[in-house]
Parts: C-alpha cells; sequence; structure tokens
C-alpha cells in the first residue's frame, strides 16, 4: 500500500491513518499500525505508544517501530510520565537538558511526547524519539496532535 509513497504533509498522513485503521476495533492493531504508518512517514526517530495500566501506574511499552525500548516508565517519571500527567505535548530538543530523563536509547538525543486521553481518561502516549539535536517542531507538534485525535477515535 505505501510503495513509493511520497508523504509531504501531516494532512496526508491523517488520511493515510484513517483509511487504514476505520474499519477495525481491536486498539492493539489499530496502534500498530499508527506506529507502522509514522515509522514510514519519520526519518531519524523511533516510534512507539506507552499504555497506561492503572493497576500499578505506570505506563507500559505497546505497539512500537525501532530498538528495544523500556518496558515500564512511573507515572510523572521521565518525559513520557511527565506528558501523560499533565496531559500536555513535550517537545525537548535535547533530552540531556530534561531533569529525569530515562535513556531508554543512547541514541535519543530529543523527543515529542503527545499524551492519548479519550472521555477525559488517560491511555497512553505517542513516544517519538530522534537520534538528533532538534528534531522536531510546532508543525510536528499540530500534527502530531491531529494524529492523536484521528487516532483516539478508534481506539
Amino acid at each position: 500500500m505505501f510503495t513509493n509513497i511520497e508523504i509531504k504533509d501531516y494532512d496526508t498522513l491523517n488520511k493515510m491513518l484513517k483509511s487504514l485503521i476505520e474499519d477495525e476495533t481491536n486498539r492493539i492493531a489499530n496502534l500498530s499500525n499508527a506506529s507502522s504508518l509514522l515509522n514510514f512517514f519519520l526519518k531519524d526517530k523511533l516510534v512507539g505508544f506507552y499504555l497506561y495500566e492503572e493497576s500499578t501506574n505506570e505506563l507500559v511499552l505497546g505497539p512500537f517501530q525501532g530498538l528495544p525500548a523500556c518496558v515500564r516508565i512511573e507515572n510523572g517519571k521521565g518525559v513520557c510520565g511527565t506528558a501523560f500527567r499533565g496531559n500536555d505535548i513535550f517537545i525537548v530538543d535535547n533530552v540531556n537538558e530534561f531533569p529525569g530523563h530515562i535513556a531508554c536509547d543512547a541514541n535519543s538525543k530529543s523527543e515529542i511526547v503527545v499524551p492519548l486521553y479519550k472521555d477525559g481518561k488517560g491511555i497512553g502516549v505517542l513516544d517519538i524519539d530522534a537520534p538528533i539535536y532538534d528534531r522536531f517542531t510546532e508543525e510536528d507538534r499540530n500534527g502530531l496532535k491531529a494524529f492523536v485525535d484521528t487516532l483516539i477515535n478508534y481506539i
């Protein structure tokens, strides 16, 4: 489906996401396809989801694309846990300057985390790491927010 396709904007990405997941009801399948699509779309990154486990108050590794990652992140810890707790998108230009950063991948230099909330309830986060500093922009913030807004309707 994606052979030789060059994606130029987030609107196209979000249309592709919707076409991939709109007829599927399985949350893990939809998160898996979403991470795969982002892996195809974005360059220089590690893409994945962490899902909130209320019984342990942790974010637990979900579908992702890239090298092995941390399995559990305490709510409120690191970039993912802090973004999730505050329901706020975080762009970190230099992860080494973020207090309490959890280094799951030693090559990670910058990161963006987009919380997933549905009907006021936290589901998890979209976590994207890059091996270069200053990788993520306001365009990425807005585009990934729209991506998550589309995705949340199908998980």
